[in-house]
């Protein structure tokens, strides 16, 4: 195959990006430590499907998807909320129980298991961390919590007990609950009864709601059920979820309005959700330079001098604003800054290289990637750093 030089550049913070350094400081997926049947008791409990990372020691895929992926704050985030999670070593002890059921062919292979036991998914080879996760997001598409109960709502079915539990599976199901709930609380304003501030709880999606205006209306009496820390995280994905509409409707007024609401309800989270929001705004509007601006003011409040978040934050400048000189220069201060506080990372050595050769500073790119030779013989990727320098000096 022929790449251009851009291909190749890009292709380069792939592979970086699969290598390298989360943005933030990675907490990753939580295994559970029991048997596989003491998995599905607690996925029948929890109303999850089980997630399996079928490994052998040896695997080399496996390890590096230990390593980088399974360790991601954003992976972390969706599987331990949404999966029970296994890691199983096929050639011994209870991973080579699991695969007399289920037989594995390839390493790794992932497996999405609901809670009878049947496989509803099977996956073969690893994933990067957007591919895990969207992998993730279509397992789940395949459960239906709320099934059989929406005949039941149709029926006319409505007492408190039964609209919390279809509220909860349709949330579950990644299904809006927000007309059924809407239309259960337009009739039912006894907002004393336990069960009917449940409901109201459950069905806070989106800020840009009146449940969600009811939410904070009854907040004290909501706290008394459920720790104010949930409270306050249910408000703060809410808002969330009203800036990625936001964004699925590139419309600023609606951004303006989550971020309004953070500022009003949870100010101590607010600075740094404003910042963040914005950020994200910015990238789906492709605005190069508000872009730049909220980085320096991210940059001051936040990051720092963290070395693995100035990394990331230069690798996104790269991957979203790479055409924009502005932007560009951005990322290579921030490169330069990671590499200066930790020299002996590797990825940083490559990221700032190859952004100085973006830059058109071909010859102090070239210094840069020669100079982490040393480094990459010791981890066994001197093949990459030359194919590197072969791109700067091509």
């Amino acid at each position: 195959m022929n790449f251009s030089k851009g291909k190749y550049v890009f292709l380069l913070f792939l592979f970086l990006a699969q290598l390298g350094i989360a943005p933030v400081a990675a907490e990753g997926i939580d295994f559970f430590k029991g048997t596989f049947q003491e998995a599905l008791a607690k996925a029948k409990e929890e109303g999850k499907p089980i997630f399996v990372d079928a490994y052998a020691v040896w695997c080399g895929p496996c390890k590096r998807m230990a390593k980088t992926v399974f360790t991601d704050a954003a992976v972390g985030e969706f599987y331990n909320a949404n999966f029970v999670n296994m890691k199983l070593d096929m050639e011994r002890g209870e991973g080579a129980k699991f695969r007399q059921a289920y037989p594995v062919s390839a390493f790794p292979t992932l497996f999405y298991i609901d809670a009878s036991g049947e496989v509803m998914h099977k996956q073969k080879g690893a994933q990067p961390v957007d591919g895990f996760i969207a992998l993730g997001k279509k397992v789940l598409n395949k459960v239906d919590h709320s099934k059989g109960m929406e005949a039941e709502y149709e029926e006319g079915k409505r007492d408190p007990d039964f609209i919390l539990a279809y509220v909860t599976a349709l949330n579950k199901s990644n299904k809006s609950s927000l007309k059924v709930a809407n239309k259960y609380l337009t009739k039912k304003k006894d907002y004393k009864n336990p069960t009917n501030l449940k409901i109201i709880y459950e069905a806070t999606t989106q800020a840009d709601s009146r449940i969600f205006d009811l939410l904070i209306t009854h907040k004290k009496a909501i706290e008394k059920i459920y720790a104010k820390e949930d409270v306050e995280n249910k408000i703060e994905q809410a808002c969330r979820a009203t800036v990625i509409t936001s964004i699925d409707f590139e419309s600023e007024d609606l951004l303006r309005d989550a971020q309004e609401k953070m500022k009003k309800h949870l100010p101590k989270k607010s600075s740094l959700f404003l910042l963040q929001s914005e950020m994200d705004f910015c990238v789906a509007m492709g605005n190069a330079e508000k872009y730049v601006k909220c980085c320096n003011d991210y940059v001051k409040k936040e990051i720092k001098d963290d070395d693995k978040r100035l990394h990331g934050l230069a690798q996104e400048i790269v991957k979203h604003f790479s055409k924009d000189q502005k932007a560009m220069r951005q990322a290579e201060k921030l490169a330069k800054k990671a590499l200066d506080s930790d020299e002996e990372v590797l990825e940083y050595h490559l990221t700032y290289a190859t952004i100085l050769n973006k830059n058109g500073k071909k010859s102090e790119a070239l210094k840069v990637a020669q100079s982490s030779m040393g480094l990459a013989e010791k981890s066994g990727q001197e093949k990459f750093v030359r194919k590197l320098i072969q791109i700067i000096e091509g």
